[in-house]
């Protein structure tokens, strides 16, 4: 740092604080100094507790936020001659919330807290002003967040799109070997060297299993890539949904008696039939069983319930809930794993299996069920305490639907 000749402060200060009096321009001179940095130099370091307070008198200096270690820092804005420059840690006491560094040679004026906060408590314009400064500031960084937002929601939704076009088409061209294998696979099954050899009939059985797994998982994928259209219309038809739901749980009844799970219908003697997208529905029914199984341990419990309600605006409709006794899901989680491809932990850790215990998969059953419910005009969610791999408090998911869907929803 080095001291330069004396200039003119009350002008400065005149072009930094519009309205204070002559008086108290001069006051703020007297407890002021003037000092000129080199180029690259550092006036305030992010998180660092400072006390000084800057006005620039010449040249420019970055204002700078580290906004990751992956995008590093970003300049905020430029401040040249007459802009205030780390008043707002000294007013409130906090750390340096942006980094200030010189561009140029520069020359400041300098005042040190304890002078700062002299002058405040003496010019209630000068407070004001400094409020003034702050706002134009939030509002110009709103402003400049605001169109980040909005330019990185388009390459989002672009890339999420490519995405899904992958998934289609990965989907389909896995789809046809797939059902090829299992052609074969069933033809030599029938043959009798095949069926009077056991070791071979459990190869066989484990050939088949493996690609009705994959096949479902394919089917998953493709079932995502039509709810996430912004085309797609359900086919309403009547459904009869206590029906729908008792087939359901007879379909993974199996499952969840391999692992000792308990499997319980219980509805409501009024529960409506439905007008919705058959095939949609029980798809959505079945991706909530399955979670429901997966991340509760073995002799747990799931209950499946059913009942009328009334949605909003007065539209009658239907409220299915899925409860279990398992590990639970903090609140964190409560809304992303409705998600593409989101999984709760690590997912290259998780067993393998579509009902094992925590067993991996693609991550596409719960953002299903969602794409469903926003189909026919309801909403789905879940409820859970935390998560507590000890004392398991699990989760209850809820999927309403209306009665009759919205007219623009069907065709």
């Amino acid at each position: 740092m080095i001291e330069t000749q004396p200039i003119d402060k009350t002008v400065l200060l005149h072009l930094a604080f519009k309205g204070l009096t002559e008086r108290e321009l001069q006051e703020m001179a007297a407890l002021s100094h003037i000092s000129m940095y080199p180029p690259e130099y550092t006036l305030c370091h992010e998180g660092a507790h400072e006390e000084v307070f800057y006005v620039i008198a010449d040249g420019i200096a970055t204002i700078s936020k580290n906004i990751s270690e992956q995008d590093g820092e970003r300049i905020l804005r430029i401040a040249s001659k007459g802009d205030l420059v780390g008043e707002m840690a000294l007013i409130q006491n906090v750390p340096r919330s942006a980094t200030v560094r010189t561009l140029t040679n520069c020359t400041v004026l300098e005042m040190d807290k304890k002078s700062f906060e002299t002058m405040l408590s003496r010019s209630p314009s000068m407070a004001i002003n400094i409020i003034r400064t702050t706002l134009d500031r939030i509002r110009e960084n709103d402003q400049i967040a605001i169109q980040d937002l909005q330019n990185t929601n388009k390459v989002l939704h672009h890339l999420d799109r490519n995405k899904l076009e992958f998934i289609q088409v990965a989907a389909h061209e896995l789809r046809t070997p797939l059902t090829v294998l299992k052609g074969y696979v069933n033809v030599l099954s029938s043959f009798p060297e095949i069926k009077n050899n056991p070791v071979l009939g459990e190869v066989m059985d484990g050939i088949i299993k493996g690609a009705d797994r994959m096949h479902e998982v394919v089917n998953t994928m493709l079932d995502v890539t039509r709810i996430d259209s912004e085309t797609l219309k359900i086919r309403s038809a009547p459904v009869p949904l206590k029906g729908v739901i008792t087939e359901t749980a007879q379909i993974i009844s199996k499952a969840a008696a391999e692992r000792n799970i308990e499997l319980i219908v219980e509805q409501d003697p009024n529960t409506p039939n439905i007008n919705a997208d058959p095939s949609l529905v029980q798809k959505a029914l079945y991706h909530l069983i399955v979670n429901a199984i997966k991340y509760t341990p073995d002799g747990g419990k799931v209950t499946i319930n059913s009942y009328p309600i009334i949605m909003d605006i007065d539209t009658p409709g239907v409220e299915i809930s899925v409860k279990d006794t398992g590990i639970g899901l903090d609140a964190e989680h409560h809304e992303l794993i409705f998600e593409k491809f989101y999984q709760v932990g690590e997912a290259t850790v998780h067993s393998s299996g579509k009902t094992t215990f925590k067993g991996g998969g693609p991550g596409l059953g719960l953002a299903i069920v969602r794409g469903v419910a926003r189909s026919h005009g309801g909403k789905t969610w879940v409820e859970s305490l935390r998560h507590d791999e000890t004392n398991f408090p699990g989760s209850t998911f809820y999927l309403q639907l209306p009665i009759d869907p919205p007219a623009s929803s069907s065709k």
